[in-house]
């Protein structure tokens, strides 16, 4: 419904609301002063309100403050022409926030002024996110991968010189030089093979999921005594093919991270490990019936807003001393499952999604 202004006639009207029923998009019917006339049932689903909660009552009221859908009306009555704004934030009091594309069209009715289409695009956003942030991390991966290759062959002459000048020293003080020298090359070339180890395809065999965090909660639990791990599990979940290598590896990261994160809190630190069954979930372009949904939740002071968006990359830590590789590594081994890891942080309160798809007859490497 997009060009040229619709007009429906007066005598129309009725049939033209009966039409309106019928769409899979959310549609509303303003009045010149932008209060709802009319909600079609597809407006009802998306925005989780009864026509009795939207008829009557105008759009600030519904939605609050909503800029950019103020500004997208009043270019449509501007320029008597619909107006397509892709990218709107709205969502009812107490009701989750949608991002929705809505186009505005003037129309001339008895009763209404403005017709509203909304649709939700966070799925579609999602993709394209996590596209570009692939994209973006294969290529950080890519030069990590080379810059570690660089460096490892010079780190192992630096290391045998060391010893070598070691043998030819008498003085004690000297020898500690060289131990300096031959301790921090090795702690560059564990870095190094930190670097390097994601590369590695999966072995799948069938994993047990608790298990696997029973075992990352307890090594996290005897080197963080202080903080308090909580697990609550969903029993029902299956068995399903993963590296359970990789696997412990990418959760045993993420629940370290957490606890650093805590060492400094003072009052009652905890980590939450919770595993729930997701349904109709897409990853990596591909529809799941069923998914594993793992979430990582700490009371900590909250990931940096400076290193939010970029949390994943390589090199990237928001704690001192930090290699900025944990998460990195975490989040290459859960693409190499198909899967994917988010995380959303405020003061107090930071969850690490992983989402892995339930599912047998993988191919192995």
């Amino acid at each position: 419904m997009q060009g040229q202004p619709l007009y429906f006639p007066i005598d129309d009207r009725l049939a033209a609301y009966a039409g309106l029923e019928l769409l899979a998009t959310a549609t509303l019917l303003l009045t010149y002063d932008l209060v709802v006339c009319y909600a079609n049932p597809a407006a009802e689903n998306l925005f989780e309100l009864s026509k009795r909660q939207l008829l009557g009552n105008p759009v600030r009221l519904i939605f609050g403050e909503a800029p950019a859908l103020t500004q997208a009306i009043d270019k449509a009555l501007a320029t008597g022409a619909s107006y397509t704004e892709q990218e709107i934030e709205l969502g009812a009091a107490g009701k989750p926030r949608l991002h929705l594309s809505c186009t505005v069209s003037v129309i001339d009715t008895a009763d209404a002024t403005i017709l509203l289409e909304c649709r939700h695009i966070d799925q579609q956003l999602k993709i394209a996110r996590e596209e570009r942030l692939l994209e973006q991390q294969q290529a950080n991966r890519d030069l990590i991968r080379g810059l570690a290759h660089e460096i490892k062959n010079p780190l192992g002459g630096i290391r045998g010189a060391a010893q070598l000048l070691e043998r030819e020293l008498d003085r004690p003080p000297l020898i500690e030089y060289t131990q300096v020298i031959i301790g921090e090359a090795d702690r560059l070339q564990a870095l190094v093979d930190r670097m390097l180890t994601p590369h590695r395809l999966p072995k799948y065999r069938r994993t047990n999921i608790h298990e696997l965090l029973a075992r990352v909660g307890s090594v996290v639990q005897a080197e963080f005594p202080r903080i308090v791990v909580v697990s609550d599990f969903d029993i029902s979940l299956p068995e399903f093919e993963a590296d359970p290598e990789q696997l412990t590896q990418a959760v045993f990261n993420v629940v370290r991270n957490a606890a650093q994160a805590l060492e400094n809190t003072t009052s009652a630190p905890q980590i939450r490990l919770t595993t729930r069954v997701a349904r109709g979930v897409t990853l990596a372009k591909r529809r799941h019936r069923l998914a594993l949904a793992l979430s990582i939740e700490d009371n900590g002071s909250g990931v940096p807003e400076s290193i939010r968006d970029k949390i994943f990359f390589p090199l990237v830590s928001g704690r001192e001393g930090g290699s900025g590789l944990g998460l990195t590594i975490a989040q290459t081994f859960i693409a190499q499952h198909n899967g994917a890891i988010d995380c959303e942080s405020v003061p107090g309160h930071t969850v690490f999604t992983i989402l892995l798809p339930l599912e047998f007859n993988r191919s192995t490497a």
